[in-house]
């Protein structure tokens, strides 16, 4: 068996004296979509900050591809191939589509290729090549996600990190992002994908981790979280 592409071992990460991670330990494959499902409050974006390098773990090994990451700042984890879909979108608003998405190419790795990767986003979303020249903050919410994504592709990432994608999106929009993320799967993007809506990313998933209280609890694919009763009456109410 091959060894992961993305491995968490006894993960802690404190804000001050509140403890928001407990060894934490995880792994994900190439090629997989594994989702981190729980309550508000429960350490989801926590966990996606300190594997990103946005915050320091007190303790514990974040390892890309068998290399320690632990602590890397996050351009040079940009630099070794994880991508990052912030939660709330965060795109420069005062800044047109294009000039947003030409930031999305810094990383060295992605420099080389940047015209072909913008040909390929703006195929993926034809709306965003309707804006190109439109200031990004002018957009509409389901707009601005597809700019994010858009934005994270730039930068030619093999682990695309997702944080509460659907976030105060339509349900139509909801669906489209979810499409895309099974397209970017599809087409080889390992996903770590963190997310409220908990039927619809574990239906999405080949596996899932329950995040509680800044510790891992359940574990298990997709389907087996779908059907594990404690699920069903946390975040199902079946």
């Amino acid at each position: 068996m091959s060894p992961p592409l993305l491995e968490v071992r006894d993960l802690d990460l404190f804000y001050g004296d509140a403890q928001a991670l407990a060894r934490v330990t995880l792994d994900i494959a190439a090629g997989e979509i594994v989702a981190i499902v729980g309550a508000n409050g429960a350490g989801k974006s926590s966990l996606i900050r300190a594997i990103h390098g946005i915050e320091k773990p007190a303790h514990g090994t974040v390892r890309l591809d068998g290399a320690d990451i632990t602590g890397w700042p996050s351009f040079r984890v940009c630099e070794a191939g994880i991508g990052h879909v912030a939660e709330g979108r965060q795109v420069f608003p005062n800044l047109s589509v294009l000039d947003n998405l030409e930031m999305g190419a810094t990383p060295r790795r992605a420099r080389p290729g940047a015209k072909q990767t913008l040909a390929r986003v703006l195929e993926l979303f034809p709306r965003l090549a309707e804006r190109r020249r439109q200031a990004a903050g002018t957009l509409s919410g389901g707009e601005q996600q597809m700019l994010a994504i858009g934005r994270c592709l730039m930068g030619r990432p093999r682990l695309i990190m997702f944080d509460e994608p659907s976030l105060g999106l339509a349900p139509a929009i909801v669906q489209e992002v979810f499409r895309i993320v099974r397209l970017l799967n599809d087409e080889g993007i390992t996903i770590l994908l963190v997310e409220q809506n908990v039927m619809a990313s574990l239906k999405l998933a080949h596996r899932g981790y329950v995040l509680e209280n800044g510790r891992i609890e359940l574990a298990g694919s997709g389907a087996e979280l779908l059907g594990n009763d404690r699920v069903r009456q946390a975040y199902l109410g079946l």
